[in-house]
């Protein structure tokens, strides 16, 4: 992806993205509810670290649903010969900003579930869904699915 795609990209992101919808409809058809951030924040007028993508109020279980390359994903990408040395300071900042996130969400009681871009394409998406709703029915969190 040239550094022109990558921009357009981000600046074409002004919602949830459609592998982040099909997620989301999957784990409702399954009977979990969620709020978004949005939704999260106009019901008790609070932001939530890092705008998770899926908020499971009563499980205290957050789902952030990670792009690939935006997220620093070494199972798709190796950064280190296919990104100019500012896209890897960028991508390493989003990476840390993630850890630190993950870690005081954590020390507040939420249970953070991280979820690739790659986990939800055709072939792993069903895995990657039954996998989450386990997760949060059983009530234990990692910080990656």
């Amino acid at each position: 992806m040239s550094p022109d795609q990558r921009r357009k990209a981000m600046q074409s992101n002004r919602g949830r993205t459609r592998p982040e919808r099909r997620l989301a409809s999957a784990l409702w058809r399954q009977g979990l509810r969620y709020y978004t951030a949005a939704g999260y924040k106009r019901l008790t007028g609070r932001s939530i670290a890092g705008q998770p993508d899926l908020i499971f109020a009563r499980r205290r279980t957050l789902i952030f649903m990670d792009g690939c390359f935006w997220h620093g994903c070494t199972t798709c990408h190796d950064f280190e010969s296919s990104c100019s040395e500012s896209w890897c300071r960028k991508i390493a900042r989003t990476v840390e900003r993630d850890a630190q996130n993950t870690e005081a969400l954590g020390r507040n009681g939420w249970q953070v579930l991280r979820v690739w871009e790659h986990e939800l394409d055709r072939d792993s998406f069903s895995s990657t869904v039954e996998r989450l709703a386990s997760e949060l029915e059983s009530g234990r969190g990692s910080t990656r699915a």
